[in-house]
């Protein structure tokens, strides 16, 4: 959480992010997620790449709002979305676009990246000095996201394309290629739920990522674990329904793995529009959430208080007045904030440091933040949708 201060004199605080060279199925009864028995038999990618390699024809066949999203994408989203082909938007299934903007120069790494739309639109925004890899299992969809690399190069001016798409599997990124260390910016759209080994997804992303780099997505989740009979369902995992995680496991994974304190951005409900479906689905209720998770050493489990405070300084593009961090942190241009030590971590040694400057260290611990509701006094930006509530950092 954040608390308003009273102005500091202002320091210098601009670490740089490091530059280092690049489950199974539930049994029958709703238990807790497991990594035991992974093995590439699992039915689940035979079924998920068929559904979305044959059955789909385009996103007009979805039979619920899973695929889908309602909000309307920020100025700069807007524009580079003209910049996508007709043809691999058609074939787009994600739920949101989970893409942060002012990336110029990032490295970004997309995990399951279908016919290549959040590809295209990452490329259109890191310019010719950053790079987007693509990672997917399903021929069809890779097949319809090369096909336009070379005229995207060419529209955009860029003296030679700096998005590449490659075969694998999210599970196994260092087989795609992926170095460890190598990624700033790591984005997925509705994937991660349809992986039967949701830890070696999440582990492979937390190792990819360099110091201060992020995975910024979105994916379907359930405010209860679901049966065998839902998650074994061939058109439930394909809707993104049979395979979304629990909300408190998937927090349980995170932290496992490496991504402490993980923030939620927003949320939608999901509808679930064939009557058949939505019976299998009895009184489990989905979500889309977009989540920002850091690789920080400094992060911790808690918010602790160290007594620091953040500015941000309006230069993030669509924010020139507000930049909500997450769904409870909503900065004001060159409005003083006290912040816990991890949020500090984020803006001051994220990729985010550039565009926000921290005063203070964590030498003096003043105990657990006090955390609260907050609501804003400034009007947000566009694309800036409202906290959701309060509750701890």
């Amino acid at each position: 959480m954040m608390r308003l201060a009273r102005p500091l004199a202002r320091t210098s605080f601009r670490p740089a992010v490091s530059s280092a060279s690049p489950s199974a199925m539930m049994s029958s009864a709703a238990v807790a997620p497991t990594t035991e028995g992974f093995n590439l038999s699992d039915g689940t990618y035979e079924s998920v790449q068929n559904y979305y390699g044959k059955v789909l024809g385009s996103s007009n066949d979805l039979k619920t709002s899973a695929c889908t999203t309602i909000s309307r994408p920020s100025p700069s989203i807007m524009t580079a979305l003209n910049q996508v082909p007709q043809p691999i938007t058609d074939k787009f299934y994600g739920c949101g676009t989970p893409l942060p903007t002012s990336i110029d120069g990032l490295d970004v790494l997309d995990l399951g990246s279908g016919s290549g739309r959040d590809c295209y639109l990452a490329a259109a925004m890191v310019g010719p000095n950053g790079s987007v890899t693509g990672v997917d299992m399903t021929q069809e969809q890779l097949d319809t996201a090369k096909e336009h690399v070379d005229d995207f190069t060419q529209a955009m001016g860029y003296p030679k394309p700096n998005l590449r798409f490659v075969k694998g599997m999210i599970e196994f990124l260092g087989d795609a290629g992926v170095e460890p260390n190598s990624i700033d910016l790591a984005i997925s759209n509705c994937v991660i739920n349809l992986s039967p080994n949701k830890e070696k997804v999440l582990q492979g992303v937390y190792d990819s990522l360099r110091e201060g780099g992020e995975f910024y997505f979105s994916d379907v989740y359930v405010d209860r674990r679901l049966p065998q009979a839902v998650r074994e369902h061939d058109i439930m995992l394909g809707e993104c329904l049979g395979g979304a995680l629990y909300v408190e496991d998937f927090k349980r994974i995170c932290a496992k793995v490496g991504f402490m304190d993980v923030r939620e951005l927003t949320r939608e409900t999901i509808t679930v529009n064939d009557p058949e479906l939505e019976a299998l689905c009895g009184q489990a209720e989905f979500v889309s959430i977009t989540y920002r998770c850091f690789k920080l050493k400094e992060m911790e489990t808690l918010c602790e208080d160290y007594g620091q405070v953040a500015y941000y300084k309006g230069t993030i593009a669509d924010h020139p007045h507000t930049y909500k961090l997450d769904d409870h942190h909503i900065f004001e241009k060159d409005r003083p904030m006290l912040v816990c030590g991890n949020t500090a971590a984020m803006c001051g040694k994220s990729w985010l440091a550039p565009h926000f400057e921290v005063i203070g260290d964590m030498n003096t611990h003043y105990g657990l933040f006090d955390c609260g509701p907050t609501t804003p006094s400034a009007s947000l930006d566009k694309g800036d949708a409202p906290a959701a509530g309060g509750g701890c950092c």
